[in-house]
């Protein structure tokens, strides 16, 4: 592989949480119908982008964040991604791929999706094309359901299987305590199970309008009352600690407790960051896994370093 010099860039993007995940039927195409309110946290994945001869991808993480699953190959999304792009445009480019996670893995966090957000954003720089957000967006909504988000971060309402994203405007920071877990949990085994405990029989998802008061309000203790996830009692049948460790962080005082997504990641919401170092010290001390703590809503992917060379 010949790199061509000059060519770098750097883009961080969020992890995701889902503050109301409601799960209806499955579609025809497989996937279920969602309506859910998304917000992008202070946990980021880092993608570097090089000139190179053709698409490869390496992963670098921190020894808490086993990354020796996450595959390397073409199936890897931010390979995908980049393809993608390239095909889109009509280019035959390459682009030497490094992620360096910071996102836990298999957590319910959409470490993957982030690191797909940041390879369409990367390698549009790198390659000098300046698409409009609108056609990253669309592009992004291929590569996965939570993608989209990715890009965009903030809060949102998220349709459709999840990738038709909507702004939604809030106010405040809110922190969250994050409890990982030391081994992931496979989301199409939670849907299976979800399907299983419901026999197919759901209704149409909706986001409740106490959920929509209490962030346009920032009240706290209304939010953590009103966070929800139809998956969880699926997540919960398969792994059922995480029950226990959910009650933890509630004894420590949090003021919601819910798991992300599918999981097995937990969430613990917090008044604000002192709130949120006790209420991570204090799950810290029970061994229960990797504790960190975060505030959102953040942004999306952004570029955050660059040296390009376009005429390359």
């Amino acid at each position: 592989m010949t790199g061509i010099p000059g060519g770098t860039v750097a883009v961080s993007a969020p992890a995701k949480i889902n503050l109301s995940l409601g799960v209806g039927p499955r579609r025809a195409d497989g996937y279920h119908s969602l309506a859910t309110v998304y917000q992008a946290v202070g946990l980021y994945d880092q993608v570097t982008v090089h000139d190179a001869d053709e698409v490869t991808v390496a992963m670098r993480a921190e020894s808490r964040l086993p990354v020796a699953d996450v595959p390397t190959d073409a199936t890897n999304i931010a390979v995908r991604a980049a393809l993608l792009l390239a095909e889109h445009h009509g280019l035959d480019r390459g682009a030497a791929i490094e992620i360096d996670k910071g996102i836990p893995v298999a957590g319910g966090m959409a470490g993957g999706s982030a690191d797909g957000a940041a390879t369409l954003l990367a390698c549009d720089t790198l390659w000098g094309l300046h698409s409009p957000r609108e056609e990253l967006v669309e592009l992004a909504a291929e590569l996965g359901s939570d993608v989209p988000f990715a890009l965009l971060g903030g809060t949102a309402i998220g349709s459709g299987r999840g990738e038709v994203v909507t702004p939604l405007m809030t106010s405040g920071e809110y922190w969250w305590v994050v409890l990982e877990s030391d081994r992931g949990l496979s989301t199409p085994e939670v849907y299976a199970e979800f399907d299983a405990m419901s026999g197919g029989h759901v209704s149409a998802p909706e986001i409740t309008d106490a959920l929509l008061h209490a962030l346009r309000g920032h009240d706290v203790a209304d939010l953590g009352a009103a966070l929800s996830n139809d998956l969880q009692p699926a997540a919960l049948r398969l792994r059922p600690e995480l029950g226990t460790a959910l009650e933890q962080g509630r004894l420590e005082s949090a003021f919601g407790a819910i798991l992300s997504g599918s999981g097995p990641s937990c969430l613990f919401l917090c008044e604000g960051r002192s709130h949120a170092t006790a209420v991570a010290a204090g799950l810290g001390a029970q061994g229960l896994g990797p504790v960190s703590f975060a505030p959102g809503p953040v942004h999306g992917a952004r570029v955050v370093a660059r040296s390009t060379d376009e005429a390359g």
